[in-house]
């Protein structure tokens, strides 16, 4: 296979087993796909800007040789869909979660860790304000974490941290091989220059931001619809 096929073959992989198994009868996450397009657009919209930014200021940059060569804004036809297929691909855990298992952290722990997540992230943020990675990265976590704190939203932080624990497994899958070969690369100038393998350690705040906005944003539109039936 032409190794510029790469990155687009990563994403194809990330949701095709959500895809495939989004018919099973207990989850029928199919049904659900109405409600998580409209935050994959919104969270998208956000995290590309942010994407943009970091790639026209060197923060990263994509190796062509893993990539198609298509581009909008600087930014691979392959990255665009990322932000698409991961966190698809998290929602899909996240639901499974909710249908198949009754184990849950209770509130007053995942409330503990939410405080402090946000506690770590500002003094990492405070830290590396310097490096623009690492402070966008962090202060963009604690934001959304304060936000699930002090808004009401039917969101289940038990659920939603389980639903990361387990996420990690992929990610360390997705994020190894692009960061490996690499087919992203970062300037570790603009981070902490701390990797968990070939990880930068700020990318597990990322994808936790990423997922954790989806899924806000999936819970909203979810209990609209259910509301709006309702009455």
């Amino acid at each position: 296979m032409d190794k510029h096929y790469t990155y687009l073959l990563i994403n194809v992989l990330t949701v095709f087993f959500p895809i495939v198994l989004s018919f099973d009868k207990k989850v029928s996450f199919f049904k659900k796909w109405k409600f998580i397009l409209p935050g994959l657009i919104l969270s998208g919209l956000l995290y590309l800007l942010w994407d943009y930014l970091f790639t026209i200021n060197q923060v990263w940059s994509f190796n062509p040789e893993y990539i198609l060569g298509i581009k909008f804004f600087d930014l691979p036809i392959e990255e665009i869909i990322f932000f698409f297929t991961v966190p698809f691909a998290c929602i899909f855990i996240y639901e499974c979660l909710v249908c198949y298992f009754s184990i849950n952290i209770p509130e007053k722990i995942s409330n503990s860790i939410s405080y402090l997540l946000i506690l770590a992230c500002l003094v990492l943020a405070f830290v590396y304000h310097d490096r623009l990675y690492s402070m966008i990265n962090f202060s963009t976590l604690a934001i959304i974490l304060l936000f699930t704190q002090f808004k009401k939203i039917k969101l289940d932080m038990g659920k939603f941290y389980l639903a990361y624990l387990v996420s990690l497994i992929p990610f360390y899958i997705v994020n190894g091989v692009l960061t490996a070969i690499p087919v992203v690369i970062y300037n570790n100038n603009e981070n902490m220059g701390f990797r968990i393998g070939t990880i930068p350690f700020e990318d597990h705040f990322y994808s936790m931001s990423l997922i954790l906005l989806n899924l806000i944003f999936f819970e909203y539109f979810r209990n609209k619809k259910i509301n709006a039936t309702a009455s």
